[in-house]
């Protein structure tokens, strides 16, 4: 498979970054091709205006450069992984604005959508799983991303991976975590 994978973050040194180059590690082993795509470093701007926001009325619609940019290349790749932090119980604002605006009508939803196989959602969160069971949380994510946005659009092989105490700095920790990151990869798909 040929993975599209985006990764919210505004450090490169982060965390959420060394999961993703972990990640990507296992899909080249596992023989899949793959592109990450930082919104960071590309500049993405997250803020929907008038020119992206979807026409009803419209049998097709233009959008921004930015966004028909960003369209081409989830229309490149035959699946997606999304790696972020879960900030206040829910995705970063750079990566809701992303979807916002990328999968947008007539792309994603609409009279087209989304054609990819397969979709991770590859969260870190500072909390303990027992601190997201909590109140449901983790049930209220995992249903938000797999339903309300993935099945939504198309995907229905859509799968949330959390993983948790991100903000516990033991190495043997940190190292748990980012082979758990590298069996996701050398597993997608499967």
């Amino acid at each position: 498979m040929n993975v599209l994978v985006v990764v919210s973050h505004p450090r490169k040194n982060s965390l959420t970054f060394e999961v993703a180059n972990r990640f990507v590690q296992g899909l080249a082993e596992a023989g899949h091709d793959y592109e990450i795509l930082d919104l960071h470093e590309i500049g993405f701007d997250p803020v929907l205006k008038g020119v992206d926001e979807p026409d009803w009325t419209a049998a097709e619609q233009s959008y921004s450069p930015e966004v028909e940019r960003e369209m081409q290349r989830l229309k490149e790749h035959d699946a997606l992984a999304i790696i972020f932090p879960v900030w206040w119980w829910h995705l970063p604002a750079m990566l809701k604005g992303y979807i916002d605006r990328v999968w947008n009508n007539g792309v994603a939803y609409g009279s087209n959508h989304l054609h990819h196989q397969h979709l991770l959602w590859l969260g870190l969160a500072g909390v303990s799983q027992e601190q997201m069971k909590k109140r449901s949380y983790d049930e209220m994510i995992t249903h938000l991303l797999n339903v309300g946005i993935a099945d939504y659009c198309g995907i229905s092989n859509s799968k949330v991976e959390l993983l948790y105490e991100t903000l516990d700095s033991k190495p043997e920790h940190y190292e748990m975590l980012l082979n758990h990151a590298y069996h996701l990869g050398l597993n997608y798909g499967k």
